[in-house]
């Protein structure tokens, strides 16, 4: 019997294209823009079309019907809570990209930088909501391809130059470890949907521990540290912030943060249903690494942050301590519940959806500050160069300073309330054994510590702005749309900090472990 005329796989096969209908209109705009660009360039005509692309893609996700595919061990797309949350994100995130990038658009390039931000966003709301190994890898490199092509258009100085070409053959080698990891998966399961590995992997190490599955997880878990920039996969982030355009480097900051931990979660099992069959569980000691890489990178980031004189150097270090914290959901997701079937106060996904939105918020607002402020015959580089921006810039200074805040977790800030969901998890999450329990204790710790010490080079740069004279005061690029940016991530920042209940429930209900079962119902129409 041919397996094709099962109703039910044909099903799911043709649902998968109006799952990603959102996608296919940003891929469709871009390839319109890279494409007509060759006719007619300039930067107003593609910033629209490009910002219509998004808000259609926005509409079409909130309108049109996404039900579950009928077998989801055959579907390679999903559309559950989880993908709609990232979906949202990324689109939300592009927008902003969108205005934040103005000032550093070519009118001669314009086609080809907004087409590669929509392809990029694209690929990070597929991430979001692949169940198969190939759609997930595809999906990355949906990603990390525009963005070599993003950080090359304006490669003009060897300064960018060296940064593209480093980011380049590290995510190339990136996706090469990636690629491996996925064939030891492959290879002890026998297939490529991410529903049947996590399930054939769980009962696998039911029985037995299985290295070589721990081998495949831990190649994913390096690869993934790539885009995460969780230590010691790191070492790239430095110089491509400093060298690279700001608006490209915005980018970096986030949209591959995002896909690369919700690609993390999905091959974990984290966006499964059942808590209790997860594939990778603490018996497997995979959690024990996830532990030490969150207190190796947010340690590491902080401690370098404190060192950097750079406005974009400390932000590259800042983001990866940042990635330390969100690494702890990780830890969090991981836990079991305990025999009583409690789970923990604040679910591990849910504290890092928040987090994720939180990252987002004040990480461009602080980047859209800095590109407002250069110019290209003066950029920002130096901190000593914010000096005497509160007199100077006051808008521009009072976003920087509310992103500032946020990164450090003050109350009232989004960051704040991210960090407490975070912190929260992490105290009370069940563990099978008394150390483990300790460890994420310990963890809550260490990330406290971390917290006070970034506290510091934050506050360095608040003072400088408020504080200090201009020595040379900064003209500003006068860049309206980059203002605007600015203004509107500080106050959602400001805004999700005194009021986070929206950001919460959107993330409790994206969570698996408060949603019912993958494939039961259709995904929500918003976060």
């Amino acid at each position: 019997m041919n397996p094709l005329s099962d109703p039910q796989l044909q099903q799911t096969f043709t649902g998968v294209f109006r799952l990603v209908v959102p996608e296919i209109a940003l891929l469709g705009t871009a390839c319109a823009a890279v494409l007509l660009g060759c006719f007619r360039n300039g930067r107003g005509l593609w910033f629209a079309v490009s910002l219509l692309g998004v808000a259609g893609a926005a509409v079409l996700a909130a309108t049109v019907d996404q039900p579950a595919p009928p077998l989801p061990t055959a579907a390679s797309i999903v559309p559950d809570a989880a993908a709609g949350f990232v979906r949202w994100l990324a689109l939300a995130a592009a927008a902003a990209l969108l205005f934040l990038s103005w000032p550093e658009v070519d009118d001669r390039t314009a086609a080809e930088y907004y087409g590669c931000l929509l392809v990029a966003t694209a690929g990070v709301s597929l991430v979001g909501r692949a169940n198969d190994l190939v759609t997930l890898f595809l999906a990355l490199e949906l990603i990390s391809i525009p963005t070599y092509v993003l950080l090359y258009l304006p490669a003009r100085t060897r300064v960018n130059q060296e940064a593209a070409a480093k980011y380049f053959l590290l995510s190339v080698m990136s996706s090469a470890v990636l690629l491996f990891g996925f064939s030891y998966l492959y290879g002890m399961t026998g297939s490529t949907n991410l529903t049947a590995v996590t399930a054939a992997l769980a009962r696998a190490n039911a029985e037995a521990l299985s290295p070589l599955a721990l081998v495949g997880a831990v190649l994913v878990v390096a690869a993934v540290g790539f885009r995460i920039t969780a230590v010691p996969f790191h070492f790239y982030a430095p110089d491509v912030y400093q060298g690279g355009p700001a608006g490209v480097v915005a980018n970096l900051a986030v949209l591959p943060k995002v896909a690369g931990f919700a690609a993390l979660a999905r091959v974990l099992g984290l966006f499964g249903p059942d808590a209790r069959s997860l594939p990778f569980d603490t018996a497997t000691q995979l959690p024990l690494l996830l532990w030490i890489l969150a207190v190796l990178t947010m340690t590491l980031g902080n401690v370098l942050a404190l060192l950097q004189d750079d406005v974009r150097r400390m932000l590259a270090y800042s983001g990866v301590a940042h990635g330390g914290y969100m690494l702890m959901g990780v830890v969090v997701a991981s836990a079991l519940p305990d025999v009583r079937g409690a789970g923990p106060t604040v679910g591990g996904v849910e504290a890092l959806f928040v987090y994720l939105a939180a990252y987002a918020l004040m990480t461009l607002g602080a980047f859209a500050v800095v590109l407002y402020l250069s110019t290209p015959d003066r950029p920002v580089e130096a901190i000593d160069d914010l000096g005497g921006v509160g007199q100077t810039h006051p808008v521009a200074a009072g976003a920087m300073a509310m992103s500032l805040f946020s990164l450090i977790g003050l109350p009232l800030t989004a960051g704040f309330a991210g960090k407490l969901l975070l912190f929260v998890g992490a105290f009370t999450a069940p563990a099978d054994t008394a150390a483990m329990r300790n460890l994420y204790r310990v963890l809550v710790v260490v990330a406290a510590v971390n917290a006070a010490v970034g506290a510091y080079y934050y506050l360095r740069v608040v003072g400088v702005m408020y504080l200090r004279s201009p020595l040379r005061p900064l003209d500003g690029s006068r860049s309206r749309p980059t203002l605007a940016a600015a203004v509107v991530l500080a106050a959602g920042t400001l805004v999700l900090g005194v009021y986070p209940q929206p950001l919460v429930t959107a993330a409790r209900q994206a969570a698996p472990a408060s949603g019912p079962p993958a494939g039961a119902t259709a995904e929500a129409k918003s976060p």
